[in-house]
């Protein structure tokens, strides 16, 4: 078997549409949409409503973890454009609507952090498997699928309670593989070097590691990590990558 393994995809339609070349099915980590890019200001829904210039202001603000600044700044921008959940339901549609569109079948998708779940059914055509707190069987090994992020002062859409998260976590239990969005709480493994910050992790996923001893667990969320793998007892810890930077998947054989 081989599997390519992709996360933070964030509106690199292009790559995607490859991404599945020479692979037996793709896996997906969530994270499709690019409301904000933190390496060119000119991306992102954020920068077409607003331009380059206020979109550079959010991220300085944000990067200087001025967050009660940045939600001051973007309130008073949106202001402006009428009603926002409209508008940027809008511009999210129409990421949706690209990115499933090109995505590689059979693949095995969660989301991320900045993902909206809810629109997900409009969009998940056939073939593509959506698994949230659920496990699926993919070459005769057990993989398990948690979603989403936890909470932060960032307040992206898809971010749970840590007890909720850790819920998702008890209903996959011991798999083979397990595939979240966020690392485990490893500090090496969340910090950003780029953006010079710790991202959260999962406690709840690193006690699964101990106590289940999966073969491998497989994440993203981090786009520049200190480190971009670990190992805990048995369990080999992969960043699978920056998929939107680097334009290639991860490629997991057996």
């Amino acid at each position: 078997m081989r599997v390519h393994v992709v996360s933070d995809v964030h509106g690199h339609s292009d790559a995607l549409a490859t991404a599945g070349d020479g692979a037996d099915a793709l896996i997906c980590l969530g994270d499709l949409i690019l409301f904000l890019d933190y390496d060119d200001a000119g991306g992102g829904i954020f920068a077409e409503l607003f331009g380059a210039d206020a979109a550079t202001k959010l991220i300085e603000l944000r990067t200087a973890r001025r967050f009660d600044d940045a939600r001051e700044f973007s309130r008073g921008l949106w202001e402006k454009v009428g009603d926002r959940q409209t508008v940027i339901e809008g511009a999210v549609r129409r990421q949706y609507a690209e990115l499933f569109g090109v995505m590689p079948t059979p693949a095995y998708v969660t989301y991320g952090n900045v993902d909206v779940p809810l629109l997900w059914p409009d969009y998940a055509r056939d073939g593509v498997q959506v698994l949230d707190g659920q496990t699926t069987e993919i070459g005769g090994r057990r993989f398990g699928f948690i979603g989403g992020g936890l909470r932060t002062p960032m307040h992206t859409p898809y971010e749970i309670s840590d007890d909720d998260y850790a819920a998702k976590v008890a209903a996959v239990g011991a798999v083979d593989v397990l595939c979240c969005h966020i690392p485990p709480d490893v500090p090496e493994l969340l910090y950003d070097v780029g953006a010079r910050r710790m991202e959260r992790g999962s406690v709840a996923v690193l006690d699964a590691i101990r106590d289940t001893q999966p073969d491998l667990v497989l994440f993203g969320h981090v786009h520049n990590p200190l480190a971009q793998r670990t190992r805990i007892g048995r369990t080999e810890c992969v960043n699978v990558g920056h998929f939107r930077g680097r334009g290639t998947p991860y490629v997991l054989t057996w």
